[in-house]
């Protein structure tokens, strides 16, 4: 299984880029995982917040394929805990699922169409982060997530 997020605009923060990195390489002993940034769309002051989105929307469907299961990282989804969350990803490897795709959104969410396009969503908490910080958090919960389904220390529960 692959596993991809996509998440709209780049990280500038250094700390936060640090820290995701850290994540990105101990995930590389576990999955074959990417990240993929969609560019900040130009000119926003020029737009709406739903003329924004749809143009996010358009960059993003760009690159998902048909046969990828598509999770969306949003506020209204479905809460787990790190050992459910880790059991969620255990069946879609049980399942033989090619391609998970987990996406976080812009600063206004996601369009009516990815939500559409997707087949499920989650929540990593009901408090409102950055979506800098939500990569970072994401990352360090899929490593987790690793950790727990091969029965190593990083996780004490």
């Amino acid at each position: 299984m692959k596993i991809t997020l996509i998440a709209v605009g780049k990280t500038e923060d250094k700390y936060l880029i640090e820290g995701i990195d850290k994540y990105l390489n101990r995930l590389k002993h576990y999955i074959n995982f990417s990240v993929l940034i969609i560019p900040d769309i130009k000119n926003t002051k020029n737009l709406t917040e739903s003329q924004q989105k749809s143009k996010e929307a358009e960059l993003i469907s760009k690159q998902i394929n048909p046969t990828d299961v598509v999770i969306l990282l949003d506020e209204k989804g479905k809460k787990h805990s790190s050992v459910s969350f880790s059991d969620y990803l255990n069946k879609q490897m049980i399942g033989s699922v090619q391609h998970l795709v987990f996406i976080i959104g812009g600063p206004y969410g996601f369009d009516e169409r990815i939500y559409k396009r997707a087949n499920t969503s989650i929540s990593l908490s009901d408090m409102t982060f950055s979506h800098q910080m939500v990569r970072l958090f994401f990352v360090e919960q899929l490593y987790r997530a690793f950790s727990i389904l091969k029965n190593e220390p990083y996780h004490h529960a």
